[in-house]
């Protein structure tokens, strides 16, 4: 059977803290969600505030080709009557296909939030469904707290459903608005409602207990045919159920289809798109879709792999839009060395135990090659017969001072062996490490004109042993770009100086070295050679 996808992110998502969606933005995510096939686009509380009025208002000309836009809102107010109310009106003027309304399965919500009674409660929910039943709405209702409510009362929290499914609701979602359920309970609660209430089900689950997704697909399994979330998983306090994951599991492993199996390939970059509109950076470790979901690093793994895939693999990562990732570390074998550089072009064959040797080597004196993927690669080609380095630090000096008062500035000297000739440069910059890219600049542009463009572009560092205090070593990571073009490369030492020329001597020396080998060598190096 078929399961409908009621994405939330532009309502409950945005309830998240630190996100923050412009009417763009959601403009933008929507038709995003409606190109991926997701079946309900709940857009937001067009009575709450003005961004969501005028969100609904140029929703109109989205065009949607597939989702339904829905609005969101509560049941009537109590004692009052539906077509009155400011919000209900306000949901039938959105001029949505579809509506959804929440209210209250628990007594302790009906007595002590709302202050008014539990047949009101009933009333209010039946007057709400039937007021817009009869503007010609699609309904979803939504029981909130309704989990939460059955474990108080069952025969309360079902006869608010009743009175939803009497007054026509199209769907009942079944809220777990706390996010304290467990899969167990959630089937067993479900499986009780499908046999009482006729009208198809839906869940909503929070993540609370980390339990979201979990307990979503335990109500699909229990017989309910819609499920709501949002994207990557967003939502107030630890978060929604996570559509990213659910949607794979569902069709992939439960053989619920939910959208075409070629949309299901965008999956990746339909999450990273929506993160990069909302301004959140993607989780690196998130299942299906991050970039570390199917990362190798040990050695044992990666030698299987290379074999079956499926052998450490749950399911193909084409499947979902996703690569596979090798990574280099002390915990690798010839396999990791032997695909990673295979990836880069490059070939390690009699070289592989050797490349290992010296990584578990430098790992255990601090390096991060998994980090460093520019240093991995100049340590392959550095390993190949007939390497040779297209320059030689021989000595770096760093002086920073502050002269009468002014602001303190430093200055690098730098002196290097290139083609047999000696370059002694010096260049002043607004700290020791702009200094140090200066006058390496500086002694290097004339031999190799591609350094022109290499430029800096980003500079961490870490300390290894903290309990050393001021004498702890340092792991300078440094990001390197030449137009599209980035690596990183990594320096250790206990002087934070020699650790920088290091990363940086790496960052100018490995476009020279790709350069080298393509036989760019008119590019690499000018007149001097």
């Amino acid at each position: 059977m078929d399961v409908q996808l009621f994405d939330t992110t532009l309502r409950d998502g945005t309830q998240s803290e630190g996100l923050s969606l412009s009417v763009e933005d959601k403009l933008k995510i929507a038709r995003l969600l409606d190109g991926f096939g997701i079946h309900f686009i709940e857009g937001g509380y067009p009575g709450s505030n003005p961004k969501d009025i005028e969100f609904f208002r140029r929703a109109r000309q989205l065009g949607l080709k597939h989702a339904k836009l829905t609005a969101f809102g509560s049941t009537r107010r109590a004692g009052a009557k539906a077509e009155d109310d400011t919000n209900m009106r306000a949901l039938i003027e959105a001029e949505t296909p579809v509506v959804c309304i929440f209210g209250k399965s628990w007594l302790l919500h009906v007595v002590k939030v709302l202050g008014t009674t539990a047949d009101e409660n009933l009333a209010m929910i039946a007057d709400s469904v039937r007021f817009l039943k009869s503007a010609g709405r699609e309904v979803v209702y939504d029981a909130e707290h309704f989990f939460d409510g059955y474990r108080a009362d069952p025969a309360y929290a079902l006869s608010t459903l009743r009175a939803a499914a009497d007054a026509g609701a199209d769907w009942i979602t079944l809220c777990d608005t706390n996010g304290g359920s467990l899969p167990s309970q959630i089937s067993e609660i479900v499986a009780v409602v499908r046999n009482t209430v006729p009208t198809p089900l839906g869940i909503h689950t929070h993540n609370d207990g980390d339990l979201a997704v979990a307990n979503t697909l335990a109500a699909v399994e229990a017989g309910c045919t819609q499920v709501q979330g949002t994207m990557n998983g967003w939502g107030e306090r630890c978060g929604n159920a996570n559509l990213i994951s659910i949607v794979p599991a569902l069709q992939l492993k439960m053989g619920r289809r939910c959208v075409p199996d070629d949309r299901l390939a965008r999956l990746t970059e339909l999450s990273r798109t929506i993160s990069e509109i909302a301004n959140i950076r993607p989780r690196a470790h998130a299942p299906y879709v991050g970039a570390s979901a199917f990362a190798h690093k040990g050695g044992a793994h990666v030698a299987a792999i290379e074999k079956v895939t499926s052998s450490y693999e749950h399911i193909p990562p084409e499947r979902v839009g996703n690569q596979r990732k090798i990574v280099v570390s002390e915990l690798s074998g010839r396999g990791n060395v032997r695909w990673r550089a295979g990836e880069l072009g490059l070939d390690t064959v009699g070289s592989e135990r050797a490349v290992v040797a010296q990584i578990k080597d430098l790992e255990a004196a601090g390096y991060q090659f998994e980090a460093a993927e520019g240093s991995f690669e100049l340590l392959v080609r550095r390993g190949k017969p007939g390497y040779a380095p297209p320059f030689e630090v021989l000595d770096v000096v760093v002086i920073s001072e502050r002269r009468r008062g002014n602001s303190m500035f430093a200055e690098a000297t730098v002196k290097l062996k290139v083609h047999n000739e000696i370059v002694h440069t010096v260049a002043e910059g607004t700290g020791p490490v702009h200094a140090l890219d200066g006058a390496f600049h500086k002694a290097l542009n004339g031999f190799f004109p591609l350094l022109r463009d290499v430029r800096l572009v980003d500079y961490k560092v870490r300390i290894l042993d903290p309990e050393a205090a001021t004498g702890a070593k340092t792991r300078v990571l440094i990001e390197a770009a030449r137009g599209e073009e980035r690596w990183s490369t990594i320096g250790v030492s206990p002087n934070i100086i020699e650790a920088s020329a290091e990363a940086l001597a790496d960052a100018l020396e490995l476009p020279l070295a790709r350069a080298s080998s393509s036989g760019a060598q008119s590019e690499a190096v000018a007149a001097g050679k």
